[in-house]
């Protein structure tokens, strides 16, 4: 847990929470704080699994699990490819829009300059546009705007965590989520910010205190069945396993994939928990199923690599 991404708190917060969730009858857990790059080669060399807490880069993004792949210690979550790929949110869209995935029209810049040649023309477009690091997660640095001098600004200060920018187009809906474990859809849940939309306090501020309420929902049968086929259609596009979890907006009764996060947040508030519980499965159960659900996947890709 930790790491050096712009997600590090969240990442402690999910950590913690895991640790104390653990059932001690069956692990023995530690606390392996990433504070630097190479920390993991001396910190995580004695254990037997590694259940990843991580967000962002460094965590999310295939770099670490293909250091504990080199390292030989299985770990939670999709495999170096299905995290690389997914992190990258300009890559994962061409890839779902080639899937036949709907999401909104978007494109990325590097720098302002290319923002006022090609970001202002689809500002023009589409009237608002949502502005966000091209691979960060949990909201950092994400902004929406109808204005083109705040959107210079606006790419400008995205800049400062990535050298490339998403500017996507702005689509007004409801926020829901899927869960996905093991290729198969969770309960949906229906996100209400308090305000604005669903962006970093709203993700992790108790809802007393500014951040969004939760609610699981059943959508109308048709649109029910299209969220989730929409769902394991992006899982699947991306290659992921174990588990994730895919946000979308619905416009109009029609969804659209925004992203899938391979390792998505499991602090007291996060979503998935919320969806296991409506299943009837408590933390530590979840947390069971993850490892359980890891390890043979990583056994499986283990003996693929042998043949």
């Amino acid at each position: 847990m930790g790491g050096i991404s712009t997600e590090r708190e969240i990442s402690l917060k999910t950590g913690e929470n895991m640790f104390r969730s653990l059932d001690r009858e069956k692990y023995e857990p530690v606390k392996i704080i990433l504070d630097s790059k190479d920390d993991i080669f001396h910190k995580a060399k004695d254990i037997d699994f590694a259940l990843l807490a991580l967000h962002g880069k460094f965590g999310e993004d295939g770099v670490v699990q293909s250091i504990l792949n080199a390292m030989g210690i299985p770990y939670s979550g999709s495999d170096v490819k299905s995290s690389a790929v997914a992190m990258d949110k300009d890559l994962s869209k061409k890839l779902l829009k080639e899937a036949g995935v709907r999401t909104a029209d978007w494109i990325t810049v590097s720098s302002p300059e290319e923002a006022k040649e090609n970001a202002l023309p689809f500002l023009e477009k589409y009237g608002k546009v949502v502005v966000k690091p091209n691979s960060g997660g949990s909201s950092v640095m994400t902004f929406i705007t109808d204005d083109k001098d705040e959107l210079i600004e606006n790419v400008e200060e995205a800049l400062t965590v990535d050298h490339e920018i998403m500017v996507e187009q702005y689509i007004k809906g409801d926020e829901i989520t899927v869960p996905i474990v093991d290729g198969k859809t969770w309960p949906t849940l229906l996100i209400k910010a308090s305000e604005g939309f669903f962006d970093y306090t709203a993700k992790y501020q108790d809802p007393s205190q500014g951040g969004a309420s939760e609610e699981v929902t059943e959508l109308e049968e048709n649109l029910q069945k299209e969220v989730n086929d929409l769902t394991v259609r992006t899982y699947n596009a991306l290659k992921c396993s174990v588990y994730g979890r895919v946000d979308l907006l619905v416009s109009d009764g029609k969804p659209y994939v925004l992203e899938i996060n391979t390792l998505p947040g499991m602090t007291a508030t996060s979503l998935i928990p919320k969806s296991a519980k409506a299943l009837g499965m408590d933390y530590p159960e979840l947390l069971d199923l993850i490892i359980s659900l890891s390890v043979k996947q990583r056994k499986k890709e283990e003996e693929f690599r042998k043949k």
